[in-house]
């Protein structure tokens, strides 16, 4: 049985590891797919080339099973057939053992389509010019939520605030692009490739081959952040139907430009808020509406959908709330999933606008959010009691204590409304806070209901053990807390705990590596296994153990209702950043950033700082330079890493964290999840910082120097009396000056 290198990250670190690029198979094959460049129409006619020897052309009619990729729902097609609705869309694969013959061949392919009006934007699909792209009004789900009574809320009101915010697409930029390699072996057929998900492959490829001889086997793999969930049965499903005919190995590696214009991206999304305050300064009313762009599928949408829905709110205790989200068809690339699963545009939206709140009544920001926080007496949105203790108020003054927060924002305020320079000549400095939640695990009832995890160890006769878990190491250090919580409860060195290579051939499915939830879930049952064989521990002899995750009593959920705990645990967590802002260019300048967070507890903390670091720079980078756009003709703007363009080391400067202890009874250790949560406040406190340092609002992200610049000028037309809109790029963001 293969195992991962049990010295952590060696062969990584020196160049050894064996990633998907670098492996050699016996007559392989090379792959590439013939795309539509049409974003929206119907396949009229398509002619093929004539194939040289040992070159083949797979297609729709080639698929002895389901023409489909079954991820959640069956609307996206393995290979296009009868119609488009993006560029890029997987029409034909052409494999040959020559790329450059391969790459000729697909240069003679030619299709004709009867072309329809495309939508690119949510405002566009909700027009239904041409007819709807999906079933009569492009909404590919929906949801609706209610707390308390939203009319007597806004009775009680005395002000009454609206904004809309807004988010971009975001782009995961992992160092090892997509690739795998299919081949047939004893009777199967076997993928290797970069991947998070290894179970969800195997399924891919069953459905579309008829049968579940298959196998499907994750390689080293160089960064995922969710883009690697969803998208490799993308290319699983047309390799699986390869190699089925051809009985020989076939590789598809996607070059930089192709990853970029045709994989998964963050969902765009748009919130509008309309919220009422009463005489004592308390939000007593929130009606949220929320548009998600979910591409031409629906993916893995509905699941984002139902995340932003039941964390609409954030941290804070709103009595009457009313939630209503879209996810609407467009012609893009299908929009998938990403670290935080809606979580960083739900936070990024609802704490800009809190903040936004505040400056319209007059609050100070922090002790506005701090006087809606949520408490232990409280109900969550979705209207389950707060299962333990909440620390929000103990997260909030550690970071205000690191960052030295209080005395800045009044130190900065003070010089930025007495310039000493011309404003066009001045850098202004500014300081922003975020707080925010992440739900761990599956929404709702699903880690009991649908994925029941399971994990196995087996104990060899020399008294080593293996670990058998789908859930996959893609760089946030799982092959190792894993280990750590077997060694740990059974009291052995750690050098004794192997973990399997996550193999379907081998190891049980305990579910996909998303949501949180592979500590949380998946530890806490590897640990009840190890508390189980420590028990029957006999020296000298193999044994084997199973283990099957049940549910705690506590955790009960009303799908049809959205009723009861959404998640079985939440993490929690605060961010604050310091900027430059050069008045004249715009560009903002990241001179400090601190975080603080509760997730249980640690098991491993160098390894979770990890995760702290990468996550918080992720998220500085969604906030302030990650331009992903639209082009009128239905591509991605941004082809290349030179680009699209994300922080380096000299961007961000040393960041301060700490965690808070809260020990949570149904983890590893007393664990929750945390690696998405370190993605959800970055973007919030940076554009808080920016606001604190310019004293114009900003409602919408990335805030880049250009948008910066667009805000300072809006608002210094206003004030010269030219009658233009204050609030610039803001999207109706209130109008105010720090």
């Amino acid at each position: 049985m293969d195992t991962v290198n049990t010295h952590f990250k060696w062969e990584e670190a020196t160049g050894a590891a064996k990633y998907i690029a670098d492996r050699h198979y016996e007559g392989l094959l090379e792959g590439r797919f013939y795309r539509s460049s049409c974003p929206r129409g119907r396949i009229k006619s398509v002619t093929l080339p004539t194939l040289p020897d040992g070159y083949h052309i797979f297609g729709a009619n080639d698929v002895p099973g389901q023409n489909v990729l079954p991820i959640v729902e069956i609307d996206w097609p393995a290979f296009a057939d009868q119609e488009v609705r993006f560029v890029g869309q997987v029409i034909f694969l052409v494999v040959g053992p020559d790329p450059d013959v391969v790459d000729e061949l697909l240069g003679e392919i030619a299709i004709e389509y009867d072309a329809l009006e495309p939508a690119y934007t949510i405002e566009q699909s909700k027009a239904l010019k041409d007819g709807a792209i999906h079933a009569d009004d492009n909404v590919l789900d929906t949801h609706m939520l209610h707390k308390g009574d939203i009319d007597a809320g806004f009775a009680k009101a005395v002000t009454i605030i609206e904004e809309t915010c807004s988010t971009g697409y975001q782009e995961h930029i992992y160092l090892e692009t997509q690739g795998a390699v299919c081949y047939p072996q004893d009777g199967k057929v076997v993928l290797e490739g970069s991947m998070q998900c290894p179970w969800y492959v195997h399924h891919t490829m069953a459905v579309v081959l008829g049968h579940d001889n298959v196998r499907a086997i994750q390689c080293p793999t160089g960064g995922g952040f969710g883009g690697k969930e969803d998208f490799p049965d993308v290319l699983a499903a047309p390799l699986a139907v390869a190699v089925e005919r051809l009985q020989q190995p076939v590789r598809i590696i996607f070059e930089r430009g192709e990853d970029i214009a045709t994989t998964s991206k963050r969902h765009p999304v748009t919130f509008h808020y309309k919220t009422g305050v009463d005489a004592d300064g308390k939000i007593v009313a929130m009606d949220i509406k929320f548009d998600v762009n979910a591409g031409a599928y629906l993916s893995l949408s509905g699941i984002v959908l139902q995340r932003s829905i039941t964390t609409a709110t954030n941290v804070y205790d709103i009595p009457n709330v009313r939630v209503e989200g879209h996810a609407w068809a467009t012609n893009t690339v299908p929009t998938g999933a990403f670290r935080g699963f809606g979580s960083p545009q739900n936070c990024f939206c609802m704490e800009t606008h809190i903040h936004h709140v505040a400056k319209k009544i007059g609050a100070d920001p922090v002790a506005f959010k701090q006087q809606h926080f949520l408490t232990s007496d409280s109900h969550s949105l979705t209207g389950a009691e707060i299962f333990g203790e909440l620390v929000l108020e103990e997260i909030l003054q550690k970071v205000l204590d690191m960052s030295g927060y209080e005395r800045k924002f009044d130190e900065f305020n003070r010089l930025n409304q007495n310039p000493s320079q011309p404003e066009c000549l001045e850098i202004r400095k500014g300081i922003g806070l975020a707080v925010f939640q992440h739900g761990c695990g599956f929404a709702g009832d699903l880690e009991d209901t649908l994925v029941r995890a399971k994990v196995k160890l087996l104990k060899d006769a020399e008294d080593k053990v293996q670990i058998l878990a789908s859930n996959t190491d893609i760089g946030q250090g799982l092959s190792l807390t894993f280990r750590k919580i077997v060694a740990d409860t059974l009291e052995k060195p750690l050098d004794d705990i192997q973990i399997a290579v996550p193999d379907t051939g081998v190891v049980p499915d305990s579910g996909p590596t998303v949501a949180s939830r592979s500590i949380l879930i998946v530890g806490y049952i590897l640990e009840k296994a190890a508390k189980k064989l420590k028990k029957s521990w006999i020296d000298g002899e193999a044994q084997e153990l199973e283990e099957v995750y049940c549910k705690p009593d506590y955790h009960q959920w009303d799908q049809n209702t959205y009723q009861g705990n959404a998640y079985q645990a939440t993490s929690y967590g605060a961010n604050v950043v310091e900027v430059e802002v050069d008045m004249a260019t715009g560009e903002a300048e990241i001179t400090g950033a601190w975080a603080v967070y509760d997730i249980g507890k640690a098991i491993d903390g160098t390894i979770f700082r990890g995760q702290i670091e990468g996550g918080l720079v992720q998220a500085l980078g969604y906030g302030s330079c990650e331009k992903l756009e639209m082009t009128q003709d239905g591509v991605f703007a941004q082809r290349s890493m030179a680009d699209y363009v994300i922080p380096t080391a000299l961007d961000v400067p040393a960041i301060g964290s700490d965690l808070v202890d809260n020990p949570y009874p149904y983890g590893p250790n007393g664990a929750k999840g945390g690696g998405e949560l370190t993605h959800n406040g970055g973007a919030a406190a940076f554009v808080a910082a920016v606001e604190n340092a310019i004293g114009v609002p900003l409602s919408s992200i990335p805030a880049t120097p250009e948008k910066i610049c667009e805000a300072l000028a809006s608002r210094s037309a206003e004030l010269n009396g030219s009658g233009l809109d204050g609030s610039g790029p803001g999207n109706g963001a209130p109008k105010y000056e720090d």
